[in-house]
Parts: structure tokens; sequence; C-alpha cells
């Protein structure tokens, strides 16, 4: 095998930036193997559109994956709540690094917590998910749709064009915003998006001796974890504007909880499954099945598939 430092493709965002660049250490601290990581600009990244209109988050995966199967990069580093459940046959998920904390943030000013905000407040976030969990706990709330940047929705708070923001915990933490945080919601009072808080390490499927080496990033909890998740997602047969949270923790036993909400925050369906790390997609199965049963798909239609034929992940594009 080459010794060449690997190229590792990555959106340039600063938050893209930073949490590939800790891959690229991590690969390099555990096999020697030096890395690069090459900037790559998708077309989610210059329109102004909201991502339910260009096809969801997976517009940010299929850039990398182009990079990735015309030998441009050798592997690519995502935010796994940005890939879709269906998985090319001819690229491989190579890594699943211990997952950072998957909780999503209340960001306003003057750190006032949700309770506290006035009524009618308006609240930025491009996720029906987070949108009609901010609805289910205040029906009073005006959810706003908003892109960009952590950067770009932090400064719109501190500008007064939006009393609150909500994003990613974990985002936050790699770009050392926890600061402006006001309020962490646990997952009992919102539910994050399947994959949230974890990377996605993937290279092209005939390239097994790297698969191999990026195998010792790769983190057994957070991998069974997360196909939890990815797998209700995936039975649900979720549009990207579904309104969907998926959660699963656990060393030796996992716990899988799901949820499904009416976009106006006036229903929710819940269901929850335990099992043995190696049962994880069973797991997601399962708990689809259950919310399924007592009428969630009305609620979860089909809106945006993907080329590879799978369901689009739910997750807000907050990078």
């Amino acid at each position: 095998m080459s010794t060449a430092p690997l190229r590792l493709g990555t959106r340039r965002s600063p938050m893209a930036m930073v949490q590939s660049g800790q891959v690229a250490r991590a690969i390099t601290e555990r096999t020697g193997r030096e890395v690069e990581l090459v900037g790559i600009t998708s077309s989610g990244d210059v329109s102004q559109q909201q991502l339910t209109q260009i096809g969801g988050t997976g517009v940010f995966v299929s850039a990398l994956r182009t990079s990735l199967l015309d030998g441009q990069v050798d592997l690519a580093v995502h935010s796994l709540k940005d890939l879709p459940t269906g998985q090319p046959g001819n690229i491989t998920l190579a890594a699943v690094p211990a997952r950072d904390d998957p909780r999503d943030a209340l960001i306003s000013l003057g750190h006032t917590k949700l309770a506290d905000l006035p009524r009618g407040a308006t609240i930025g976030t491009g996720s029906p998910r987070r949108a009609a969990q901010l609805l289910l706990l205040r029906s009073d709330l005006r959810p706003v749709p908003i892109r960009g940047n952590a950067g770009t929705r932090l400064a719109k708070v501190s500008a007064g064009e939006l009393d609150a923001v909500v994003l990613g915990y974990a985002g936050l933490a790699r770009i050392g915003r926890l600061d402006a945080v006001s309020q962490v919601f646990e997952p009992d009072e919102m539910l994050p998006a399947a994959g949230q808080g974890a990377l996605a390490v993937e290279c092209r499927s005939d390239r097994e001796d790297l698969a191999a080496l990026l195998g010792f990033v790769d983190d057994e909890a957070s991998r069974a974890a997360t196909t939890a998740e990815r797998g209700l997602l995936a039975a649900l047969e979720a549009g990207c504007a579904a309104p969907i949270g998926a959660y699963a923790a656990g060393t030796d036993v996992l716990r899988l909880r799901g949820i499904v909400v009416a976009a106006d925050g006036g229903m929710a369906l819940r269901g929850s499954a335990s099992g043995p790390l190696a049962e994880a997609a069973r797991l997601g199965s399962e708990v689809a099945a259950e919310l399924l049963r007592r009428g969630a798909g009305r609620y979860t239609a089909v809106s945006d598939l993907t080329a590879s034929g799978g369901p689009i992940s739910n997750g807000d594009d907050d990078q």
C-alpha cells in the first residue's frame, strides 16, 4: 500500500473543516498514515434555497461522493445525519468514529431559556424535525426557515433578526462556540436527527486496503447506535421534510427511541425498543413498524429520494 498522504474530501465550511481535521488526526495517530484535507464545494453550499426544495442534506453528500468515485480524493468525511439511508454499492461506510453529543441546543439573546422566550418568538431552523418538536413544546412559537453555516445563524440572533436559533450541540463544540448556548434539549424534550453528532468516513468499495485502515477509527457502539437510528428512518421511508427524531444509546444493551411529529406540533407518536448491539438494524425496523401501526405513515410521506434509491436523512444542515 502507498505511503503517500491520504486525500480526505470535506466540505469547505468552518465546521466541516474542523471535524474532518479531527478525523485526519485520529487516522494519523492510530495508523501513522498522513492525511491532507481537500475542500469540495457542492451545489447545496452555494444555493440559497431551503434544503427541502433542493433535495435535502443529501446534496452536500453527492459532491463528495463524486470526488471519491472520480479519484480526486481517497476518503470523504460527512456529518452522518446528512447521509442518505441507502448506501450505494460502489461506496463503503468504512468508519463511524466515536460519536459526540447528539443533542440540540438553543441559542437566544440574553441566554433566555425556551420557556422564557416571549410569546410568538421567532426561532430559526431549517429542520422540519426541530420545528415540529419546538411547536410540541410551545405551540405559540414561530419557527422560521433559515440557511447558512453556524456562524451565520448565530449572527442573526446577535443582530436581533431572530429571537433564537436551534443548532446541534456537537457542531457548536467543534467550532468553540458553546459559550453561545442558552439551553441544551435533553432527548426527552427533543429527539435528535438520526446520526446527529456522529461522523461518517467513506471510501470506494474497491479499496479494501483503505477500508481496513479506516477501521482503526471506527467505534462499535457509535456505529450500532446510528445503524439503529438510520434503520428506523429507512423503514419509515421518510423524505427530508418528515419531522422524525431517532436516538439510540447503550454500551451492551442498545435502547432506541423514535418520534414522528405532525408539522404543526399538534400530534406526536413515540416508540422504543431495546436489544444487543448486534441487533441494531432489527431495532430500527421494530420501532418503525410500531410507529407505522399507530399511523405514522400519515406524517412521513416520501418526498425526496436519492439516486441510490434510499430516503434522504431529515437532518438540518447547520455546518
